[in-house]
């Protein structure tokens, strides 16, 4: 189990289909104030993948933010990047991603809270847990887990970040139920204005009151 602190209690998710191409957005996500960068878009061909990671990867750098690569381990090592693996990855494959990356970052989704405690006993530095609130972005996830399981999640004993329906107003509750870090995709990468946005989650997250 990793007692490693993150990079930003901001993940940005990314997502290509958004009303302005990907570089832009996690550009105006770094203007912001974003410094920890989930790449996903995995229907992608993996050479127009690659290609399109790499123009990321720069500007996260040029930032001096962080990088996550989602399921391609060859691909984050390549970039120097952290790896973001699926729901029941086993001890066995979050070792393997963990030689892969080096000292990289090395995550997982969670969806359950026996997916959480996997991840801890494999030695994952976080999983993210979803969805926490019901979202437009990936509704066949299943019915909202809700606060009380985020919290439940926290006692497991590794880095929890919550994601699924995380805006200004969630994110303040799921740092009280004890989250490390919060994950956003469409309310970043579909924003009218995602450093604005940014700047607002942010905010949000270090101004949460402490009463319940």
């Amino acid at each position: 189990m990793s007692a490693r602190s993150l990079p930003s209690p901001l993940l940005a998710v990314t997502d290509r289909h958004g009303p302005r191409p990907l570089v832009e957005a996690v550009a105006a996500v770094l203007h912001g104030g974003g410094r920890w960068v989930w790449f996903r878009d995995k229907d992608l061909p993996p050479s127009e993948r690659r290609e399109l990671a790499a123009r990321i990867a720069e500007r996260v750098g040029q930032a001096g933010g962080v990088l996550t690569v989602g399921g391609d381990a060859d691909l984050a090592a390549d970039l120097g990047a952290g790896l973001h693996l699926g729901g029941g990855t086993d001890r066995s494959a979050i070792a393997a991603a963990r030689q892969r990356v080096g000292a990289a970052l090395v995550g997982i989704s969670a969806h359950t809270l026996r997916d959480v405690a996997e991840a801890a006993e494999g030695g994952a530095d976080y999983v993210t847990l979803s969805p926490i609130f019901a979202t437009a972005s990936k509704p066949g996830y299943g019915p909202a887990l809700g606060l009380d399981a985020l919290a439940e999640a926290v006692r497991i004993g590794i880095p929890v970040i919550a994601l699924g329906g995380i805006d200004i107003i969630t994110a303040a509750e799921c740092r009280r139920h004890g989250a490390a870090g919060m994950a956003v995709m469409g309310g970043l990468m579909r924003a009218a204005d995602p450093a604005a946005e940014t700047r607002a989650l942010l905010s949000a997250w270090a101004t949460r009151s402490d009463e319940r």
